[in-house]
């Protein structure tokens, strides 16, 4: 008996355990995302998590690690979500379909995880040099995605031939992410801002 009591003992700890942690991560993608990188201090952090500064260094070896655990957990966020966006698709989706389902995806990450998305899209370009950036390999995954998405429609004939597929690249991704600055919760609803974009990305490729 004793060592079943102990071992719901180690999954109650091990839960509280996670939780803290969890609750930390989110308080430093707040933080950073109001604050900015050299902003972020991990007093201001323990603040919003609402435990011990001190307690912080039990989950995170450093506030560089913890910075770089928040853009790491949104940029793995975003992917994972445009991932699924594309394994939705039928099987005779169109290169269109695929960038409106991109573009959802993204719209969507950004409302729904607004303090992570800018730690990801923004803030992370605040990062120092010589620290280790996991995020980055994913946010080229993601470029990726869009480049060969653009590729593919205009080799099938669905964008108009005279655009430049990687400035088009850097300006729907810039617009998607310029919704962080202007939308909240109550101005419009999520749907009709994905149905706007998709209806302004294909009439403006597509020409």
């Amino acid at each position: 008996m004793a060592g079943k009591g102990g071992g719901r003992a180690d999954r109650t700890s091990t839960a509280k355990s996670e939780a803290t942690r969890a609750r930390v991560l989110d308080a430093a993608a707040r933080v950073l995302a109001r604050e900015g990188y050299s902003g972020t201090k991990l007093t201001d952090v323990a603040r919003e998590a609402d435990i011990q500064a001190p307690a912080i260094y039990y989950y995170f070896a450093s506030r560089e690690d913890l910075i770089e655990e928040v853009a790491a957990a949104g940029a793995n966020t975003l992917i994972d979500q445009v991932n699924e966006a594309i394994a939705a698709l039928p099987a005779d989706a169109s290169p269109l379909d695929h960038i409106d389902a991109l573009a959802e995806a993204h719209i969507r990450f950004t409302m729904t995880a607004p303090d992570y998305a800018r730690a990801v899209l923004r803030n992370a370009e605040q990062f120092p040099d010589g620290i280790e950036l996991r995020h980055v390999a994913v946010m080229q995954r993601y470029q990726r995605l869009w480049a060969t998405q653009l590729r593919e429609a205009q080799k099938a004939g669905l964008l108009d031939t005279t655009v430049d597929l990687a400035i088009a690249r850097h300006l729907a991704i810039g617009a998607l992410n310029s919704a962080m600055d202007w939308w909240a919760p109550g101005r419009s609803s999520v749907a009709k801002v994905v149905a706007q974009t998709r209806h302004l990305l294909r009439h403006g490729l597509g020409g």
